[in-house]
């Protein structure tokens, strides 16, 4: 049956960001939709934020194009343009290799809630926006290193 039972699809936590970088991601969960359909050639993923977390670093995307909207509650988008505060039914829309780093912020004193949903490129680039970092992504693994290409060390301090 197409249609999905949220409270089957197991809640994802923690991050594949390095340290010190993954301890920041605390108090964000997901549920991996797209991945619970089976679908391969989109991600659809539901971002929980617990009042104070994080979706993720600031990042942009080389080959994916990202879509966003809220479902509940209220975020704050963090982008190169400032902040933005968005509420359940706000969308805002991301393309591939436009540069503008991004992440959303839950500043309110309530669960928030939004649908991402990302096509899924063979190989990807992210860069981070307000750090030395990138991630390569392909083959099922993602490689973390500097932006020159320089490997990264998990326990760099920055």
């Amino acid at each position: 049956m197409p249609k999905l039972d949220l409270n089957k699809i197991p809640l994802k936590t923690g991050s594949i960001y390095p340290a010190p970088y993954a301890a920041e991601m605390g108090g964000r969960s997901s549920l991996r939709l797209g991945d619970a359909g089976g679908l391969t050639q989109f991600g659809a993923n539901l971002v929980i934020l617990q009042p104070g977390a994080k979706s993720s670093l600031r990042h942009w995307h080389v080959n994916e194009d990202e879509f966003v909207m809220v479902t509940q509650g209220t975020c704050t988008l963090v982008d190169d343009d400032g902040e933005h505060e968005m509420q359940a039914g706000d969308c805002a829309a991301f393309p591939a290799n436009d540069g503008n780093g991004h992440h959303f912020v839950n500043n309110s004193g309530a669960e928030a809630r939004f649908l991402v949903i990302g096509s899924r490129a063979p190989e990807e680039t992210a860069y981070y926006s307000d750090i030395d970092m990138m991630v390569n992504i392909g083959g099922g693994k993602a490689v973390f290193s500097h932006k020159d290409g320089t490997p990264y060390q998990e326990d760099e301090t920055k």
